[in-house]
């Protein structure tokens, strides 16, 4: 597979999950940093209406890494989505920028040359960093409150 085929694959896993758990996907017409847009707008479910904008990292193994560019997205949800050629073995870990930053910096990522060109990434990460990602790690029922969170109706 192509890094084409790998984004498509990982981009159509994630909007699958994002709806069986009860959001809405929108996809933006430009790409300035976000891939698509999860959002919830019932009257029933949210008290107001509630986007999230997602920057999707797709992987056919594991990959982790982090972008400085990323940081001036306001509210960005960083999701990477690991074995996408195997849906049933599908994971997704969805961070913030700060968090990611976090693991970043616990690595010693940002005293890399790597890092002050912009970003920094790890193609095959071990058993530390998977730890450090395992409290980001989503389930269909995880999705909601990662992203509606306090928005939720009588939430």
């Amino acid at each position: 597979m192509d890094s084409q085929h790998i984004e498509l694959l990982g981009r159509n896993l994630l909007v699958s999950e994002l709806i069986r758990s009860g959001l809405e996907v929108a996809l933006p017409l430009r790409d300035r940093g976000v891939d698509l847009v999860a959002y919830a707008d019932e009257v029933a479910k949210v008290n107001a209406f509630v986007a999230v904008p997602i920057q999707m990292k797709a992987a056919s193994n594991r990959s982790f890494g982090i972008d400085r560019k990323y940081v001036k997205v306001s509210n960005l949800l960083l999701v990477h989505v690991w074995h996408v050629a195997s849906p049933s073995e599908a994971v997704f870990y969805a961070l913030r920028y700060p968090e990611a930053l976090a693991i970043a910096e616990k690595k010693g990522w940002t005293k890399t040359a790597s890092w002050r060109k912009g970003s920094y990434s790890n193609t095959k990460p071990g058993k530390e960093i998977r730890e450090l990602l395992e409290p980001y790690r989503m389930t269909t029922e995880k999705w909601w409150s990662t992203i509606v969170g306090a928005y939720a109706a009588g939430g």
